[in-house]
């Protein structure tokens, strides 16, 4: 009551010679994860005479294909596999092969839970489990989704639509937790879709709060998660790992998730934190800077002749914008991303600066014996005209009397003999 391995050529060479039988897998869809075994005779010859394409005789041979688990059934318990391809030929008098492929040693240990106890042999029934990635499986969200974005310190809503696909991890699981009785019984094949997906749809939805959550813990931007298949893979893997590998014998592959689509309040969130890092980095530009403020003194001006309050108070108001805007340009001009960001600033900032000159206000010169008042009116008389001042005394000249040189006001030593004073 098991498979051995049967050789290629011998294969053909009985189908030519003794017409035996050769069973191999119904079509498989995108969305096929279980199907029975079909007939395949020449001209129409077959030794079996049960009626039924998917019982097999004893020395039938059972073709595999890559990516597919034959299991062997009898009345509905499994009593041999192989999960690898090639051909197989039924030795009801052998005991089961157990050909573990990919799945190694661990496929076994599954076998034996659930192997068939040597209950003698009824009718064999072939079905072949799809162990290729079940993909495109859409899912939508009905209510917002709400996500904490580190980056615009902000809960955000949004409603969530894409795609996602799975993979057998535990064919013999898969075929005891999934798969309705009636399509072993009825011989059919099963989808993974419609309303037999529904169940596991409601259930990915309800862990994906709890994959984005720990997406979010993790300091990750949800703008990026159009391009996180993988990593969002792994998310919900995490999350269903109890219910669906552990349980069921499969688990999430890849989920692809379309460009969320946010609440209004979070939209305006999330365009006002664009428009300011679109001025920071412009503005983080010194030639940038220069032309912004350039251009708010510019419209000021322009402004201040229709200002209903005149033009001077408009002028005054500019000049304190101005100044508040310098404030802000300087203090953010020591912000340490910003020298790290424009070395030429760096190395102006860390060179000695020598304090600016102060430039006094123009005045008139005098003419030749005039002087020139505090109050900046110009006299050649010995009181201003304006205010009434008298003409200031010349300062008295003072010589070192060692050695004759003209001495500043103030000067304690003489700077030629350095006699003191």
């Amino acid at each position: 009551m098991g498979i051995i391995r049967a050789a290629v050529n011998a294969v053909k060479g009985g189908l030519a010679d003794t017409w035996l039988e050769v069973i191999e897998p119904s079509p498989m869809g995108e969305h096929t994860v279980i199907a029975p075994g079909q007939l395949v005779t020449q001209n129409g010859k077959s030794q079996n005479k049960k009626g039924s394409s998917n019982i097999v005789s004893n020395g039938s041979i059972i073709h595999v294909y890559d990516k597919q688990m034959m299991i062997l059934v009898d009345g509905g318990r499994i009593v041999d596999y192989t999960a690898e391809p090639g051909y197989f030929k039924v030795e009801n008098s052998s005991m089961p092969s157990l050909f573990n492929g990919q799945f190694g040693d661990t496929l076994k240990e599954s076998f034996k839970r659930i192997m068939y106890g040597g209950v003698p042999s009824q009718s064999q029934h072939v079905f072949y489990i799809n162990l290729k990635e079940i993909k495109n499986l859409k899912f939508g969200t009905t209510s917002p989704v709400q996500y904490y974005d580190a980056f615009y310190e902000a809960e955000l809503f949004m409603g969530l639509h894409g795609s996602y696909s799975i993979e057998i991890t535990d064919p013999f699981k898969f075929y005891q937790q999934v798969i309705p009785n009636e399509i072993i019984t009825e011989n059919r094949s099963l989808e993974f879709e419609g309303e037999f997906v529904r169940q596991y749809n409601e259930e990915f939805i309800t862990e994906l709060g709890t994959a984005f959550n720990n997406y979010s813990a993790d300091g990750n931007r949800i703008s990026f998660i159009t391009s996180k298949s993988k990593e969002m893979a792994q998310y919900m893997r995490s999350a269903l790992d109890d219910d669906w590998n552990e349980y069921r014998g499969f688990a999430i592959s890849h989920v692809s998730i379309a460009t969320p689509k946010y609440s209004d309040k979070s939209q305006e969130i999330i365009d006002k934190r664009a428009e300011m890092g679109a001025s920071v980095s412009f503005l983080r530009d010194g030639a940038n800077q220069q032309a912004y403020m350039a251009k708010n003194i510019a419209e000021g001006i322009n402004a201040a002749g229709h200002n209903e309050g005149g033009a001077m108070n408009a002028f005054l108001g500019m000049g304190m914008a101005q100044n508040m805007g310098g404030n802000v340009m300087g203090g953010y001009m020591q912000n340490p991303q910003y020298v790290q960001q424009n070395p030429q600033y760096n190395q102006q900032a860390q060179a000695p600066q020598a304090p600016a000159p102060q430039q006094a206000a123009p005045q008139q010169a005098a003419p030749a014996g005039g002087w020139t008042c505090s109050c900046g009116a110009v006299n050649t008389g010995k009181f201003c005209s304006e205010c009434g001042s008298p003409k200031p005394e010349a300062p008295k000249k003072r010589f070192c009397g060692n050695c004759g040189a003209q001495l500043s006001e103030g000067q304690k030593f003489c700077p030629e003999c350095g006699t003191k004073q």
